[in-house]
C-alpha cells in the first residue's frame, strides 16, 4: 500500500512540474511579446539589412513612325509606416484616410482599414501593405494629397514602391513578334532577342527588412543607380500590321484553319513592314501563340511556291524556252516506285513550259528537272545555293528556323528525291525564307537580308543603326530573271491565281498547296496552302507571303485560300500609297472660247454662275453633281454619277466642292497647286477603302 501511495505522489509531482513549466513558458512569451516586443522588433530590423537589386527601367519598342509597340509604365504598391506621423496628424486624418482607401480599393470597409492601421501603430509596425492592388502614376498623385499621406514619407509615412509593368498600347497587335521576357530571362520575339539592349543595367542598394515583412531602402550613400535600357525602333508599319492581321484573321475564321501567317516586306530594303501569326487555341479562338513565319515550327515543305526555284535552275542550266512543250499526260506519272499526280483530273496533256508553271503542273516541272538534272543532282543543289535557299538568313530575332535541303550524299536521298524536291517536297523552308527569295526576284535579282530592327537609341540619340544588307548580289542571270518575272505574272493573268486578276495594278506571284506529312510518314489529305508574290509587278515596291495551314471545307488550295488574302492586303496598301498610282488623265479636254471655265460641280451653283453671266444653259438632268459640256452656244449639264464606295470624278471642280465630296467617301485628300482640279491620283470608279489617300493637282 505504501508503494502505491509513493508512485501516486510521484505522478502528481511530475504533473505539477509540467504545469509550472508550461506556465513559465506562457509568462515568458507574454513578457517577450508585450514587455520586450519593441526591443526584439528593433533588433530584427537591425539584423535584417541586405543589399538588394534595384531593377532598371526597360527600354521601349517603337514602330517605324515612332508609335509605341511596348513600353514600361510605372505602377506602385501602396504601403504605410503608421509610426511616423505625430498624434495630432494621425488622429485628425485617420478616419478620412480609411474612408478614402476603402472607396478606392472597394474590397474592405473603412472600419477595417481604420482598425488595421491603428493596430499597426500600437504595435509600432514600420511597414504595412495597404492593399495588394497596384496603382498607376495618376492615382499615386491623388493619394499623395490624402490626409496623413500628404505629409510625405518622413512625416506622413506614405510608402509608394515603384513596380515597372510592360504595356502594349496596341494590345494583341503583333504580340508574338513583340514577344515577352519572364523572370528567368526566357521568352520570345523582340523582347527576348534584344533583351540585353532593352533591359539596361540593374542597380544595387541597401534595404532594411521591416517587421511587417516589407523592405525599405536605406539611403546611406552606398547605392548604385540602375541604368535605364535602350529603345529599339522596328521597321513595322502599324497600319499595315493592322491590315495584314485583320485579313489573315478573316480567312482563318472562314476556312476554320489551324494557323496562318503573313509577312509584308519592302522590296528595296528588305524591311519587314508587317508580320502576323495566328493560331487556334483550345477555345477555338485565334491568337498569336507562335511565330510560324520565322520559327522552327514554321519550317515545313513549301510545296508549289518552290517551283520558282526549279524553273530558275532549268533556265540557268539549259536552252529551254518558255514556248517549248512538255507532255504531262493524263495527270499521273511514275517515278520509280512512286506516282506523281497533277491537281487537274485527267491531266493537262501537252502544254508549254510557261503553262506548266502558270497551271502549276507537278508532272511537268518534275519531269523537266529530273530529265535535266537526274544524273547531276549536285548541280541542281548548287543553283539552290546560289539562290540563297540553303543557308540561314541570320535574322535579327532568336529562334529562326534553318533551311533543310537534302544533299545527294544524304543517306535518305533516293531516285524520287529530286522529282519531289523540284515541286517543294523533301526539303523545308520557313515562310520568311521563301519570301526573301521572291523578294529577290522583285528586286532585280538582289537578295536582301530580312530586317525588323533598324535602330537602337537612348533619349533620342542613335547608338546603333542597322543598314540594309545584301545576301546575294544576284540569284540568277538577267535573261533568266526576265523570264521568271513573265512566268509569275502569267500565274495571275491566266493561271492558278487568275481569281485575283482584277486590280488596277499588276500582281506577280505563285500559289502553293502542299500535302501535310502524317505522323509516322506518308501524306494525309490535309494541306498547307500559300501564296508568295510582289506588287506592282511593273515596278515592285512590296513583296508578301500568306500561309494558311489545314483549311477546312471544299476549297483547300492556295488559289482559293491564301491568294485572296494577299490580294486584300495588296489592295489596301495600294490604296494608301499614292506613289504607286498612275495619275488619272481626263478623257476630254476643256473647251476654249467665250464660255467661263465651268467643267464640273454642283448643278445649283453652276446654274447660278451661268445665269449671272448671261450664259445660256440647259438642264438635261436633275442630278446634284454635273459635268459641263458645250452645246453650240450654250452649256449642257450631264450627270456626274457619284456612287457609294467608288472614287468620284472631281476633274474640273474647285477644291471647295471636291473636298467634302471626297471626304464623305472616306478618302484622305492631299492637293497641290491652285485653281481647278486637272488631275486626280485615284481612278474614277475604283473601289474606296476608308482612309485611302487621293492626290489632287490644281491649275
Amino acid at each position: 500500500m505504501n508503494v502505491k501511495k509513493s508512485i501516486l505522489l510521484r505522478v502528481r509531482f511530475a504533473f505539477l512540474l509540467a504545469f509550472l513549466f508550461a506556465l513559465l513558458v506562457v509568462i515568458k512569451i507574454g513578457h517577450i511579446q508585450f514587455i520586450e516586443g519593441e526591443k526584439w522588433i528593433t533588433m530584427a530590423e537591425d539584423i535584417g539589412l541586405q543589399f538588394r537589386t534595384v531593377k532598371a527601367t526597360r527600354g521601349s519598342i517603337y514602330s517605324d513612325n515612332g508609335s509605341l509597340l511596348a513600353t514600361s509604365l510605372p505602377f506602385y504598391r501602396v504601403a504605410f509606416d503608421p509610426s511616423v506621423s505625430n498624434e495630432q496628424i494621425f488622429n485628425n486624418g485617420l478616419d478620412s484616410l480609411s474612408l478614402l482607401i476603402a472607396n478606392y480599393f472597394g474590397e474592405r470597409s473603412a472600419d477595417y482599414y481604420l482598425k488595421k492601421i491603428k493596430k499597426a501603430r500600437q504595435s509600432n509596425r514600420r511597414y504595412l501593405l495597404i492593399n495588394n492592388q497596384q496603382i498607376n502614376y495618376q492615382d499615386k498623385k491623388i493619394m499623395q494629397s490624402w490626409p496623413i499621406f500628404r505629409e510625405g514619407r518622413m512625416k506622413g509615412g506614405a510608402i509608394f514602391e515603384k513596380v515597372d509593368l510592360r504595356f502594349k498600347p496596341f494590345s494583341h497587335l503583333g504580340t508574338r513578334t513583340i514577344g515577352f521576357i519572364n523572370e528567368n530571362n526566357n521568352g520570345a520575339g523582340l523582347e527576348y532577342s534584344f533583351n540585353q539592349v532593352l533591359a539596361g543595367t540593374d542597380g544595387n542598394a541597401l534595404f532594411q527588412k521591416m517587421a511587417g515583412g516589407g523592405w525599405k531602402p536605406v539611403y546611406d550613400g552606398s547605392e548604385v543607380k540602375a541604368v535605364e535600357g535602350m529603345d529599339i525602333e522596328t521597321t513595322i508599319d502599324i497600319n499595315l500590321q493592322d491590315v495584314a492581321e485583320s485579313a489573315l484573321l478573316r480567312a482563318l475564321e472562314q476556312h476554320d484553319a489551324n494557323y496562318g501567317c503573313v509577312v509584308v516586306m519592302e522590296v528595296e530594303t528588305g524591311f519587314i513592314k508587317a508580320i502576323s501569326n495566328l493560331s487556334k487555341n483550345k477555345k477555338g479562338k485565334y491568337w498569336e501563340l507562335y511565330n510560324y513565319a520565322v520559327g522552327e515550327q514554321g519550317l515545313t515543305e513549301p510545296g508549289s511556291t518552290f517551283k520558282l526555284a526549279s524553273m530558275m535552275a532549268l533556265l540557268e542550266d539549259s536552252e529551254i524556252r518558255l514556248t517549248d512543250t512538255i507532255d504531262t499526260g493524263k495527270g499521273a506519272y511514275d517515278f520509280y516506285d512512286k506516282v506523281m499526280r497533277d491537281h487537274k483530273q485527267g491531266g493537262y496533256g501537252k502544254i508549254t513550259v510557261a503553262e506548266t508553271f502558270s497551271k502549276s503542273s507537278n508532272i511537268g516541272v518534275s519531269r523537266m528537272v529530273n530529265e535535266h538534272f537526274g544524273l547531276k543532282p549536285d548541280r541542281f543543289i548548287s543553283y539552290l545555293d546560289k539562290m540563297g535557299l540553303t543557308e540561314s538568313l541570320q535574322f535579327q530575332m532568336k529562334g529562326a528556323g534553318t533551311p533543310y535541303v537534302k544533299d545527294p550524299a544524304d543517306p535518305s536521298w533516293s531516285g524520287v528525291t529530286l522529282p519531289w524536291m523540284s515541286i517543294g517536297y523533301e526539303l523545308k523552308l520557313t515562310p520568311l525564307h521563301t519570301l526573301a527569295f521572291y523578294n529577290a526576284v522583285a528586286n532585280g535579282g538582289k537578295m536582301m537580308r530580312p530586317m525588323i530592327v533598324k535602330r537602337i537609341s537612348k533619349a533620342g540619340e542613335t547608338w546603333t543603326q542597322y543598314q540594309s544588307e545584301v545576301i546575294r548580289q544576284s540569284i540568277c542571270s538577267e535573261a533568266t530573271l526576265t523570264k521568271v518575272k513573265i512566268l509569275l505574272e502569267l500565274v495571275i493573268q491566266d493561271g492558278t491565281a487568275s481569281n485575283i486578276n482584277d486590280s488596277d495594278y499588276r500582281i506577280a506571284g505563285k500559289t502553293g498547296t502542299a500535302q501535310k506529312v502524317k505522323v509516322g510518314g506518308g501524306y494525309e489529305r490535309a494541306y498547307y496552302t500559300s501564296f508568295a508574290g510582289y506588287f506592282p509587278a511593273e515596278s515592285p515596291k512590296y513583296s508578301c507571303i500568306v500561309i494558311i495551314d489545314n483549311p477546312m471545307g471544299y476549297n483547300q488550295y492556295g488559289s482559293d485560300v491564301a491568294a485572296p488574302v494577299f490580294k486584300e492586303i495588296a489592295d489596301n496598301i495600294y490604296s494608301r500609297d499614292s506613289d504607286m498610282h498612275e495619275i488619272f488623265e481626263p478623257t476630254t479636254s476643256p473647251e476654249i472660247g467665250v464660255f467661263p471655265v465651268i467643267r464640273s460641280g454642283q448643278l445649283q451653283d453652276l446654274q447660278l454662275i451661268c445665269n449671272e453671266l448671261g450664259v445660256s444653259n440647259h438642264t438635261g438632268t436633275d442630278a446634284d453633281w454635273v459635268l459641263a459640256r458645250r452645246n453650240y452656244n450654250s452649256v449642257k449639264w450631264l450627270e456626274n454619277e457619284i456612287l457609294p464606295s467608288k472614287v468620284p470624278n472631281v476633274i474640273g471642280m474647285t477644291l471647295r466642292d471636291a473636298l467634302p465630296l471626297l471626304e464623305n467617301h472616306g478618302l484622305k485628300v492631299a492637293f497641290k497647286g491652285r485653281g481647278r482640279i486637272t488631275r486626280q491620283s485615284l481612278t474614277v470608279g475604283s473601289s474606296v477603302s476608308i482612309g485611302d489617300k487621293i492626290v489632287l493637282v490644281l491649275s
